[in-house]
């Protein structure tokens, strides 16, 4: 796509080697003969006006005015009374038209899991949140700000933080990340700092990414089988390993709520055992029909790193998430993301900040319970009337569920069944570190991005092969 200037000259690099025995004429005109030819002017871009040009290089502007005369004349560009220079349409012979792949077949519904709606992104809120922030943003904070965050965003967050999950937050040990990615990778590092050399994780959960971060910090990856309350911690003490990372508010990707008894014995084994608990409190702003269920931070804020984002509540392209620190970790968390990026935008932290403070982001999160409460309910009643032997769990929370499947399906058969008929089914086998087909066959489908007359009707299409 060609630059589009309002007004003002664009830059064009020229240069010219006085002490040559080639004429500065020639010289521009073979630069600029090449730029065309090579592609790094492109048909219809705008070139500087001779005027311009001739200030910028040094020459009169009648060299330049002859050099421009000379290329229209090779067909190179195109010049209009009162109009800027342009590279002609026939200064480049086309590419070669290259077979364009076959486009993928559009799916009638692709319950991947993970994705918020991102059609109900509040943007008209986003927007104003960001003139907010930059309509009070003082001149200094467009500097390089503090690593660990705007100050701004820390104290809404740790605020917001005590308020809706029980945490023990305080703004000094709140780091703002990247997003969970990189608040996992700070994490880790700052364990691994501390000597820790092993970390454990549920299985089912995410064995593939975690274990990549894992090695990048080091570390150990190994799996801790999950029960219906949560992580065996019986299981985790004979790892021998000191960090461990759950999913306690909504277990990914079983649903299973850590129970208090199981709760308390992992803060037990962690203060036993000189460890640490990540806590990704990733989806627990929805819930439907239980009890609201607190940070595991609040009960150790010493033992337990809280990571959170706002990747499931808003969107994932926002990149923005945080830190809940325990006092001895916080300043190498501090120190790996100065050396990472020396912070995150400041100007979206401020937005981000008041959004929260306004009530709008609240009022945000209200409105896709109801959202997404409306599609487990379809989901529910879609599985029951096409696949009534299909058992689903996990449905308290979040916006994805388990379906058990009957006992003749497998699930590699079902999901590339379900592919051939335009519907996007995804297995629990790939959250596994355990070989598939253990625990029978299972598939997380997320029902976050896809709309209620889109999971009825994939549903529809795919229920026989649901049921075995």
């Amino acid at each position: 796509m060609p630059l589009e200037w309002s007004g003002l000259s664009p830059e064009l690099l020229l240069t010219l080697d006085r002490e040559s025995t080639e004429g500065l004429r020639t010289q521009m005109e073979r630069q600029i003969r090449d730029a065309i030819r090579a592609g790094r002017l492109e048909v219809g871009e705008r070139l500087p006006s001779s005027r311009e040009l001739a200030r910028r290089i040094g020459v009169s502007r009648g060299l330049v005015q002859d050099c421009y005369a000379q290329l229209q004349a090779e067909g190179y560009l195109s010049t209009r009374v009162g109009a800027a220079t342009t590279v002609a349409a026939r200064a480049c012979p086309p590419p070669a038209p290259t077979p364009a792949p076959p486009p993928a077949p559009r799916l009638i519904a692709d319950f991947r899991s993970g994705v918020p709606d991102l059609a109900s992104f509040p943007l008209a809120d986003w927007l104003w949140a960001m003139r907010e922030a930059g309509r009070a943003l003082p001149t200094a904070a467009l500097d390089y700000g503090e690593p660990h965050g705007s100050p701004v965003l820390r104290e809404v967050v740790a605020g917001y933080q005590r308020r809706v999950r029980a945490a023990a937050a305080d703004p000094e040990r709140t780091v703002v990340c990247s997003g969970y990615a990189q608040g996992l990778a700070l994490a880790l590092r700052a364990l691994a700092a501390q000597g820790v050399r092993t970390l454990a994780y549920e299985d089912p959960g995410a064995p593939v990414a975690t274990s990549v971060a894992a090695a990048h910090a080091r570390m150990t990856a190994v799996p801790v089988p999950v029960d219906g309350d949560g992580v065996d911690v019986r299981a985790l003490e004979r790892t021998g390993a000191r960090a461990v990372l759950v999913t306690p508010a909504h277990q990914w990707p079983t649903g299973v709520v850590m129970a208090a008894e199981r709760r308390r014995a992992l803060i037990a084994w962690a203060q036993r055992r000189d460890a640490f608990v990540i806590e990704d409190d990733y989806d627990a702003e929805f819930r439907y029909d239980r009890e609201p269920v607190g940070s595991l931070q609040g009960l150790a804020a010493d033992r337990v790193v809280a990571i959170g984002t706002v990747s499931k509540s808003l969107a994932p392209a926002l990149r923005l998430g945080w830190l809940l620190c325990p006092p001895a970790l916080v300043e190498s968390v501090v120190a790996f993301k100065v050396a990472d990026d020396r912070g995150s935008p400041t100007l979206d932290q401020v937005a981000l900040a008041r959004l929260i403070a306004s009530g709008r982001y609240d009022r945000h999160l209200r409105r896709m319970r109801t959202v997404y409460a409306s599609r487990r309910a379809t989901l529910v009643e879609a599985l029951a009337a096409h696949a009534p032997g299909v058992r689903l769990t996990g449905l308290a929370a979040g916006f994805h569920a388990v379906a058990h499947l009957g006992s003749g399906c497998d699930e590699e058969q079902v999901v590339a069944a379900a592919r051939a008929r335009r519907v996007g089914l995804y297995g629990m086998s790939a959250n596994r570190s355990v070989p598939a087909g253990i625990g029978g066959a299972r598939l997380v489908l997320g029902f976050g991005n896809v709309s209620e007359r889109a999971v009825a009707d994939g549903v529809a299409v795919v229920g026989d092969l649901l049921t075995g």
